[in-house]
């Protein structure tokens, strides 16, 4: 199978592994692992923040966080179109913080990229709790790369001026950076210039820096001691996670500088992509490894690239979603490819 389903899609390499076998452990918990604690500095200092903490997933990343920043009680939160906590955590932010969700206008053809503009029309030109009326403005939330909107980059500059504009209006700031790291390989500019700005920033070792499991939320040291009670509540403290942890830290000495060969390979199969005939994509809109297609009756498409070897993911009606990672190399792309113009023709 050439799953290019997603980058969660990944297994541990075989060195991967055999570093998870080697790792020093010891009780979580009671901040006795010292590879947790070598992965939490490690992450600091990669985003510029004071402290980390290791949890079980992204989705925990952004549940803590937004838990951290907002007040039950009609907080706004201010995200972008198709944003993971809106789409893909199941109401998470709602149910358990209480926020209240609210879209921003995407620009021109950036979906999921939105501008200063649209996040002073969202405030109203009013700092938070100046509206009795309205939700609160508490939080704004920023995707790097943007997922469902094919991976796009955040551009630095772009992010800066929304930031001054959240920080006008006394906001609190939070960067989804589950493939922060696409970006930075994609764009040269450092993890911690695009995520010290932010009062929580975290990345994931599951997508495409292959490790099977974790994630990693920074930020200052009072907010860190807060989501370790956060984390404690919601049952994401471990025992002997240095298991794991130690594949984050492989991944990050390891799995980075690679990622330029996902990119490559998204590139290499959205070119290829646009000479099918009933397949719709520009290939210049590929920054990273996430490549979005449109194309007639999704989900028969998908069934048929599958029965022939091929896994990708439908969104919607009309548009398919190709992932590049580790897994899978530039003779799986032209594999894909294959089945791809024999699926269209057929």
């Amino acid at each position: 199978m050439i799953n290019l389903y997603s980058d969660t899609q990944t297994r541990p390499t075989d060195a991967m592994r055999a570093a998870m076998a080697a790792a020093e452990v010891g009780d979580e918990q009671r901040r006795e692992d010292p590879t947790v604690i070598a992965l939490e500095e490690r992450v600091a200092e990669l985003l510029g923040q004071e402290a980390a903490v290791f949890l079980p997933s992204g989705t925990m990343c952004n549940a803590i966080s937004v838990r951290l920043h907002i007040r039950p009680g009609g907080d706004e939160m201010l995200i972008g179109e198709d944003a993971h906590p809106l789409v893909a955590e199941a109401g998470g932010p709602a149910s358990i913080s209480g926020a209240v969700m609210t879209v921003l206008p995407s620009d021109a053809g950036r979906p999921g990229i939105f501008g200063a503009g649209a996040v002073r029309n969202a405030i109203g030109g009013s700092s938070p709790g100046g509206n009795r009326y309205a939700p609160r403005p508490r939080l704004l939330s920023v995707e790097q790369t943007v997922n469902l909107g094919g991976g796009l980059i955040w551009p630095a500059q772009q992010m800066l001026e929304v930031l001054d504009v959240a920080a006008e209006h006394g906001l609190r700031t939070h960067l989804d950076g589950a493939r922060l790291m696409n970006a930075v390989v994609a764009s040269g500019v450092t993890a911690s210039d695009y995520a010290e700005p932010f009062d929580t920033a975290w990345i994931d070792f599951t997508k495409g820096l292959g490790a099977p499991v974790g994630a990693c939320l920074a930020g200052s040291r009072e907010l860190i001691s807060e989501a370790w009670r956060y984390k404690q509540m919601w049952g994401g403290a471990m025992r002997q996670a240095g298991v794991i942890a130690a594949a984050g830290l492989y991944a990050l000495d390891h799995h980075v500088d690679r990622l330029a060969d996902d990119h490559a390979n998204a590139r290499r199969l959205a070119e290829g992509l646009a000479e099918i005939d009933g397949i719709t994509i520009d290939p210049a809109t590929v920054e990273t490894n996430i490549v979005v297609f449109g194309v007639a009756e999704a989900d028969a498409f998908c069934a048929a690239l599958e029965a022939e070897g091929v896994r990708m993911g439908t969104l919607g009606d009309d548009r398919v979603r190709a992932v590049t990672h580790l897994d899978v190399d530039a003779d799986g792309i032209d594999r894909a490819l294959a089945v791809a113009r024999k699926v269209a023709a057929a």
